[in-house]
């Protein structure tokens, strides 16, 4: 960790790509607010085997040492990814510290069908943040492309259409809503960490 730095944890799971390249979007505009850096992490699949070259595996003092938590994963039937449900549920031994309490955190995913449940999945992954005693912020109406998009974005958290294959590219106004999530979040464990 760097000293007078907010670090903020970029953490995901991505299969098609789609997820990576929104968690990079969104480190991206963590790292446009002045005093910010992100930490981009990723997380093993069951197996445990590493997939392909890419951010290293998390570890609990990646969260411990975070300024704030950007948590993302593709929409598995409505709900967050087993990998990255896996590694949450590893977590206790912080909960019981209160590790993570007071720390602020946003969420955000990628579907494969335009209606596959990119709300609910933002949703699940905040219970645990809650839990964890996290301010979960998401995103505010205004951003003019929250108006805008007919692909990805909620209230909840930037969101992506990725289409069956994830071969639908990312779109600006989904684009600029990760670049708004990161800046937001990192602007907001600035002001926390005053």
């Amino acid at each position: 960790m760097i000293p007078n730095v907010a670090e903020i944890l970029v953490l995901y799971y991505s299969v098609g790509g789609s997820v990576k390249r929104m968690a990079d979007l969104i480190a991206s505009g963590v790292e446009r607010v002045p005093g910010a850096e992100a930490r981009v992490r990723t997380v093993p699949r069951i197996s445990g085997e590493q997939e392909q070259a890419g951010p290293p595996y998390a570890e609990l003092r990646d969260l411990e040492e975070c300024a704030g938590l950007a948590l993302g994963s593709p929409t598995r039937f409505g709900n967050m990814a087993a990998p990255l449900k896996q590694f949450l549920d590893g977590t206790s031994l912080l909960w019981q510290r209160g590790a993570l309490a007071g720390k602020p955190a946003c969420v955000f995913t990628s579907t494969g069908s335009l209606h596959g449940g990119q709300e609910s999945t933002l949703l699940s992954m905040m219970l645990p943040l809650f839990h964890h005693g996290m301010l979960v912020m998401g995103l505010p109406y205004t951003l003019p492309e929250m108006n805008a998009t007919r692909t990805g974005g909620t209230p909840y958290g930037a969101s992506h259409f990725a289409g069956i294959a994830d071969d639908e590219p990312i779109t600006e106004a989904e684009r600029t809503l990760c670049i708004a999530q990161g800046k937001r979040l990192a602007e907001l464990a600035l002001r926390l960490a005053r």
